[in-house]
């Protein structure tokens, strides 16, 4: 196998600008104590990552729960501060933006959230909900908010009476509709769907799963779409990026990363995926171990502790991005050796 040993960060290798580029982005948390509440030590929640994503794309975002997902997808969106790296959308860094410029901007970028039952102002009716953005970034009035507001409904497979229910009186699906709702009524570019299907039963599942592919479709809507459900990323996503302690160690086309996966982590989690079909043979790989404390985060490749494949560098060097003639990326001396 030819490859290239890239720098994490120096992965796209198109032709044309993404619509979301995102180059060394970093979140540290700082860990204080003490009565004058003295920094002692840094989280390290998210670690040098960065990735592209294309107009009209979904790029999957995996890994156990604590990796740093969630906080990688907000960063993204500057709903937390960033502690490095540069993010641009459509061609602009959003870092650089003021307030006034954020405020405005933010109409191309939102976030459909993982909860459905505490992502809804429980004192704000559903037309509320949804024509707040409405109103506050476009100015329409009242007449028009709610025009705006039963078309976003009906749009989502919702009547357009609901928007004078309270969100107590939906069921959760109906509850993450109304949240898709909202992440659409300023037509965005780019959405962030933060674990938007988890708290949801399976046939709900498949029509939320079906509503945001037909809206990608519609409207050409990008997603980074977080989850820790191979099955439900194996359907939707163009693209898997598998996270670990903080860091990317693989990213490749969907069907690529469940038909060869390279990292060994992608591989264990591949394994672990239960597969509904008695005459499938049971899983004989194993991750022993936990995840190790992104407080105190391990030297070399951060997950040479529980890897079965692990070799004395592995302890001391951290592994760059392999990329194959494919582009597939992996992060592994596995690879980087060949």
């Amino acid at each position: 196998m030819n490859t290239t040993v890239l720098r994490v960060g120096d992965m796209n290798s198109s032709n044309h600008d993404p619509l979301v580029a995102v180059r060394g982005l970093k979140k540290h948390f700082a860990v204080r104590s003490g009565v004058f509440a003295r920094v002692h030590g840094w989280i390290k929640a998210v670690d040098d990552v960065s990735f592209d994503i294309d107009v009209g794309e979904t790029l999957a975002l995996v890994g156990e729960s604590g990796c740093g997902k969630t906080t990688l997808g907000r960063a993204v969106l500057r709903l937390i501060e960033p502690s490095a790296g540069v993010v641009t959308v459509c061609g602009r860094d959003i870092g650089a933006l003021n307030f006034t410029q954020l405020r405005e901007f933010r109409r191309k970028l939102q976030i459909i959230f993982q909860d459905p039952y505490s992502s809804l102002n429980p004192r704000i009716s559903v037309g509320g909900i949804v024509g707040e953005s409405i109103r506050v970034h476009e100015g329409a009035s009242q007449p028009e908010a709610q025009r705006r507001v039963d078309e976003l409904l009906e749009r989502v497979g919702l009547d357009a009476s609901f928007r004078r229910r309270f969100p107590h009186e939906l069921s959760g699906g109906q509850r993450q509709r109304v949240g898709i709702a909202r992440a659409l009524a300023l037509g965005p570019e780019f959405v962030v769907c933060d674990e938007a299907v988890s708290a949801l039963d399976v046939s709900v599942q498949a029509q939320i799963l079906n509503l945001l592919s037909e809206l990608q479709r519609d409207a050409g809507l990008a997603y980074l779409f977080i989850s820790h459900d191979l099955n439900v990323v194996r359907q939707i996503a163009d693209r898997v990026a598998v996270m670990y302690l903080g860091k990317l160690v693989e990213c490749a086309g969907v069907e690529r990363v469940f038909s060869t996966p390279m990292h060994p982590y992608t591989q264990s989690l591949i394994d672990a995926n239960p597969i509904p079909d008695p005459s499938y043979p049971p899983t004989t790989t194993i991750l022993e171990g936990e995840v190790p404390s992104a407080l105190n985060p391990p030297t070399g490749c951060p997950f040479h502790t529980r890897c079965p494949q692990a070799m004395d560098h592995c302890r001391t060097t951290l592994p760059l991005a392999t990329v194959t003639e494919t582009g597939h990326t992996v992060a592994c001396h596995l690879y980087a050796q060949s």
